[in-house]
């Protein structure tokens, strides 16, 4: 069972049919998204030293947080409880080029699956807002 059938497979939470996670195109493309974009962030000599564990859990981390983040069932709360996602990321040393190399790489994942139209410029715009308050090291 993958984690998006896992995670999603009890979930009754009682979603906005316009919410974004529904307007681009829910578990899917969440799934989608993710499976896209981890290869390009460890593929890339600038965000692959803030990854040194292996994909799966971080993979997985991410599509409950982007399933909830989008709107969807609150499955990253459900399974890690309330969080600062700021506090969360001050172990790391995030500077403005590693923001940048994020978000280049979703936005190249967007590409990739095909994301387009108005869900997805708002979903970068939320993405590019979370990614510049995560830069707590100033370019070395």
């Amino acid at each position: 069972m993958t984690y998006t059938e896992k995670y999603n497979s009890g979930a009754t939470s009682k979603m906005d049919k316009e919410s974004l996670y529904n307007q681009i195109g829910g578990a899917q493309t969440i799934n989608r998204l993710v499976h896209a974009f981890y290869p390009k962030v460890y593929a890339h000599p600038v965000l692959r030293p803030l990854f040194p564990d292996g994909v799966d859990e971080i993979r997985a981390k991410q599509y409950l947080f982007l399933t909830q983040f989008t709107g969807g069932p609150t499955l990253y709360t459900d399974k890690y409880g309330f969080g600062n996602m700021k506090s969360i990321h001050e172990q790391f040393r995030i500077s403005p080029s590693h923001a940048d190399a994020w978000l280049t790489c979703m936005r190249e994942a967007m590409d990739e699956i095909e994301l387009q139209g108005y869900p997805r410029q708002l979903l970068f715009q939320m993405m590019t807002n979370a990614a510049n308050r995560f830069v707590n090291t100033p370019e070395e």
